[in-house]
């Protein structure tokens, strides 16, 4: 052994956790634990008072209807949206301070938690959530099914995610984050090198977040090709649906390998053994190739279901059908394959050799090719339409314009001799922004915006939207131009502070760019509260707010938790554009009882039995590890045994309901 995982003797009940793990010399720290339990206590209160725990429980933490588990999803990804939108601030804050000789505000280790923490929050707790929560919602309309294949699992997927989710928020207050990057490089994350408890809160947290996202995709993939309604063959399928399966497919494949790679960095951690140690037959480098197998896959795994977004948004404002259906599906899947042959254009400085090298930059300047496919087709669905130009189609123009960008640096970056030059610059970071800001954030956004109605039975307040997405736009370039520039400069990545005085006045420029941004999120959360105030002024009756082209527009806002009483018949690309072209009138008789899954609440138990597990490891806490993992098999075998979990809603009750939804529209 090169070494022993635990050099200082632990404490049989609390192991590792002292006093002082709690950091009260931080102010920053303190400070945000006061906002943070102020709050808490607050909407505890509120709870209390209304009474609200029951109905709670009942109706949302246990619940397995799909569109219930979309928009907890999404309210977990805004959460944290300002959680790593903070770290954000704090960095750019730094970096707009800290030069010719000054150090800012942050030390070096606090400054490398919060930079690890930002970009671990942004795409597993954030950007994952927000999509899986849109596809949850929307894709299981989309094709005419009543729910997802397994509902249960799909509960369990949410939890899980929040667990892993929870173990970060906790290692703000408790211990400390890792310092080794968002993708938690070794050597650094090594126990000889991080003997802390940072790189255990990584690996853990994102072990079972990982767990939940790999059991959602074998869910959505199994309901896309198993519950699609009658009439609708592949090729019939809205291109939202054909990118969720894609997404989902592609996630399949290459969460497994990072599961890998962290439990071969664990071993590491906790036995000793020497996977990516520097010595005694270890490799590092390996653990950067499992990882970016993972990690550059992994953008395509976010951005495909939101290329799927902007076409629902584009083929909708300008009232006609996509251009080049087909030629998207097969963008799509072309996207699907190629993104696995891209990810070692992250490495073309580790002497991999010039074929390697080479393979990889062409692979990478190839999969730009149906991407720009995609662009045209958009750009071909707006030419002649009727376009609206309301908030959804704002935000596709302005992420046609961004992401363009966005892709072409990155195949700048891909081309060898560039890449030697600024893969260790700002470049690259202000690239992979672009791409994410301006593709996915941007999608995101299109999407909440546009399904909103359909989720809540009322449109999102036009002004504040509008504010949000001038915000966010504007902001966006102003805050990442100036990181272009100075990266073509050649300054370097994953810095603090920098001696070059002549640098400063960039990094100021991109932290009022940030500022701006800021207002683009406040105004978001503003533009939520101001439409549940105004909900009665913004009420959509009729289902059908846009004139939309898909299944799901077929129903009412909000959908009744059956989806359907009566299972669609497809016929056509644009199935409720058809139904409508049709004379399509809503069934006023003939239901029958409607086969439902029960809710349970042992999603939230299991969840909640891994968090302790994880926490007690990352301690080294062994008896409640222990106890806790023993707990949790017994509850997943008592769970097996537990066949009551379904019920018939009887035709009468479905009747009524139809019948009060009938009259509802008829009033509009």
């Amino acid at each position: 052994m090169s070494h022993t995982p635990s050099p200082a003797p632990l404490n049989p009940i609390f192991g590792r956790l002292t006093l002082e793990s709690f950091p009260i010399h931080e102010p920053i720290l303190i400070g945000t634990f006061a906002v943070v339990a102020l709050l808490g206590i607050g909407i505890l209160g509120l709870m209390f008072r209304f009474k609200l725990w029951g109905w709670l429980w009942r109706e949302w933490l246990t619940s397995v209807d799909h569109k219930k588990i979309g928009i907890m999803y999404m309210i977990l990804g805004i959460v944290m949206l300002l959680r790593g939108f903070a770290d954000a601030l704090m960095m750019r804050l730094q970096q707009a301070i800290a030069f010719g000789g000054a150090e800012g505000y942050l030390n070096a280790h606090h400054y490398d938690q919060i930079f690890t923490a930002h970009g671990t929050i942004m795409i597993f707790f954030v950007a994952i959530p927000l999509i899986v929560g849109l596809v949850n919602y929307v894709m299981p309309l989309q094709i005419g099914a009543r729910d997802v294949a397994f509902p249960f699992l799909n509960s369990l997927s949410l939890w899980l995610t929040v667990a892993g989710a929870l173990l970060v928020m906790a290692s703000l207050f408790i211990g400390e984050f890792s310092t080794a990057g968002w993708l938690n490089y070794v050597p650094v994350a090594n126990i000889e090198n991080s003997p802390g408890v940072g790189p255990d809160y990584y690996l853990w947290a994102l072990q079972i977040a990982g767990v939940g996202t790999t059991l959602s995709s074998i869910n959505m993939v199994t309901t896309i090709f198993k519950m699609r309604a009658p009439g609708m063959t592949l090729m019939k399928m809205p291109v939202f649906t054909w990118t969720a399966l894609c997404s989902n497919v592609l996630a399949l494949a290459i969460f497994p390998v990072l599961t890998g790679a962290f439990a071969l960095l664990m071993l590491d951690r906790y036995v000793g053994t020497n996977f990516f140690t520097n010595d005694l037959g270890g490799n590092a480098m390996m653990y950067w190739n499992l990882v970016w197998i993972w990690g550059h896959p992994e953008v395509y795994v976010l951005i495909l279901p939101v290329f799927g977004i902007y076409s629902e948004i584009t083929s909708t404002f300008s009232g006609k059908r996509l251009f080049g259906y087909s030629s998207m599906v097969y963008a799509t899947v072309v996207i699907t394959i190629l993104s696995y042959l891209v990810w070692l254009h992250h490495f073309f400085t580790m002497g991999a050799g010039a074929s390697v090298n080479s393979f990889f930059g062409i692979a990478t300047m190839v999969i730009a090719i149906p991407t720009g496919a995609k662009i045209f087709n958009w750009l071909f669905t707006m030419y002649r339409g009727r376009i609206r130009f309301e908030l959804p189609m704002a935000w596709v123009v302005a992420f046609m314009i961004t992401f363009v960008v966005g892709g072409m640096t990155g195949v700048m970056l891909a081309i060898p001799p560039a890449d030697f030059v600024l893969h260790n610059s700002l470049f690259l970071v202000a690239h992979f922004h672009n791409v994410i800001i301006g593709g996915v954030v941007f999608g995101l956004f299109a999407g909440m915006t546009y399904w909103f109605p359909k989720a809540f039975g009322f449109k999102l307040d036009g002004f504040w939207g509008w504010v949000s997405f001038w915000g966010w736009v504007i902001g966006y370039w102003v805050a990442w131009t100036p990181i272009y520039i100075v990266g073509l400069m050649g300054t370097t990545r994953r810095v603090r502070l920098f001696e070059d005085p002549t640098l400063q006045p960039w990094f100021i420029v991109a932290g009022i760019g940030a500022l701006i941004i800021l207002v683009g999120i406040l105004a978001f959360v503003i533009q939520i509260a101001v439409s549940i105030k105004n909900r009665e002024r913004l009420r959509d009756t009729t289902g059908d707010p846009w004139d939309g082209r898909t299944l799901e527009w077929s129903t009412t806002s909000p959908p009744p938790f059956y989806n359907f009483a009566f299972t669609p018949v497809v016929h056509d690309l644009d199935a409720w554009y058809d139904m409508k072209d049709r004379g399509h009138e809503r069934p006023a008789k003939g239901f029958r009882p409607i086969h439902m899954p029960k809710n349970t609440g042992a999603g939230v138990i299991m969840s909640a039995l891994s968090m302790i597990l994880g926490f007690a490891m990352i301690w080294y806490i062994w008896w409640l590890a222990a106890v806790s993992f023993l707990a949790l098999i017994a509850y997943v075998i008592w769970f097996t045994f537990d066949y009551d979990r379904e019920y018939y809603v009887p035709a009468d009750m479905v009747a009524a309901d139809e019948a009060a939804r009938r009259a509802l529209e008829a009033r509009a």
